[in-house]
């Protein structure tokens, strides 16, 4: 145990103040009894893992950091040729997409270089290029808080959507581990983002070689300052900060008319299904319409140079600073467009 632990430097933001105890989580085992000792000495705690999803106070965080650090992922073959890798909660996510990829194993190619842990995976549901982890979650084993004991969800129980989850902002349900089934192939999962087919030279909806797909991925990443790299302050961020709005016909609508009087007759904002009859736009395409510009600066804070959804920290950057500035950028969306932006991180000892 840490008193008084720094946890800038386990963030990918490289911004916040102190826990008042950070504790070293070093097994499934020692997470379930940290986490009921906690309980018993009514302490409040937040898990942390790769630090590259959450934005934490400049004051801190009055309580225990639990920081995952166990690894380890079994794979085992199923009789119809599948074969299904139970990850630890704290494996390196990026690390395990390489290695099943590499082992010819299809599904989470287009998932590659994403920063942060295999267990803050499901919780956000995530996902880029036309993939999501959702398609291939067979399973998650929990501890349940609220029941006192470790119980395995099924992928119907985790409630997955757009970036979300039944995990997410449930403090009962603490993830110990995934459980993925992937495929054994050369080739990818159809393609189903255009921007990636277009790199890939294939059409939507047609394979290609996984290991192709995922070297296109990472490029683009890379491309976008999305693929962390201690030198490049473009990549000092929590990724995306912002989510895609979701929203009902009728906000369409709404939404389309303020476009076309802000930005002139013929513009149209990015359309795209979702689930449930909803439209997806792209919060990227707003922030630029609200006028805010790649590099732009607020002190120690910039939207990156490389993707406008990025909130990078130039050196040195406050969360205040951070925070203020994507309240900004949000205020000036919704007067503009009548569309609330919501940020992806969790915001820790934070109010947004």
């Amino acid at each position: 145990m840490i008193k008084n632990a720094p946890l800038a430097p386990l963030t990918t933001l490289r911004i916040g103040g102190a826990a008042k105890q950070l504790w070293r989580v070093d097994s499934e085992d020692e997470c379930v009894a940290a986490v009921r000792q906690l309980e018993q000495d009514r302490e409040p705690f937040f898990v942390l893992a790769g630090g590259s999803n959450v934005v934490i106070a400049d004051e801190g965080f009055d309580g225990t950091a639990l920081h995952l650090v166990y690894e380890g992922a079994e794979h085992q073959q199923r009789g119809d040729g599948r074969f299904a890798i139970d990850a630890s909660a704290g494996d390196d996510w990026s690390l395990l997409v390489d290695a099943l990829v590499e082992a010819g194993l299809s599904g989470v190619e287009c998932l590659a270089g994403i920063p942060g842990s295999v267990g803050a995976t499901p919780i956000q549901n995530v996902g880029a290029y036309g993939q999501e982890v959702a398609t291939t979650i067979e399973a998650v084993r929990v501890y349940n808080r609220a029941a006192q004991r470790v119980e395995e969800l099924s992928a119907a129980q985790c409630g997955f959507g757009y970036r979300t989850s039944a995990l997410k902002g449930n403090a009962d349900l603490v993830v110990l581990a995934v459980r993925f089934v992937l495929e054994r192939s050369p080739l990818s999962a159809p393609i189903a983002y255009s921007e990636l087919a277009a790199k890939l030279g294939v059409e939507l909806g047609q394979p290609a070689e996984a290991e192709a797909v995922r070297a296109a991925v990472l490029e683009l990443r890379r491309a976008k300052g999305m693929v962390l790299d201690e030198r490049d302050h473009d990549t000092w961020s929590a990724g995306s900060f912002f989510t895609n709005p979701i929203l009902s016909a009728a906000d369409f609508a709404r939404l389309e008319q303020r476009v076309g009087e802000h930005c002139g007759a013929g513009a149209q904002p990015p359309r795209f299904e979702a689930a449930g009859g909803m439209l997806k736009s792209s919060a990227a395409w707003l922030i630029e319409q609200a006028g805010f510009s790649r590099g732009e600066q607020r002190g120690q804070v910039a939207l990156s140079s490389k993707h406008t959804l990025a909130l990078t920290n130039l050196g040195g950057a406050s969360a205040a600073e951070l925070i203020a500035f994507a309240r900004e950028i949000a205020a000036r969306v919704d007067e503009l467009f009548a569309v609330q932006l919501r940020p992806e991180p969790a915001l820790i000892a934070i109010e947004w």
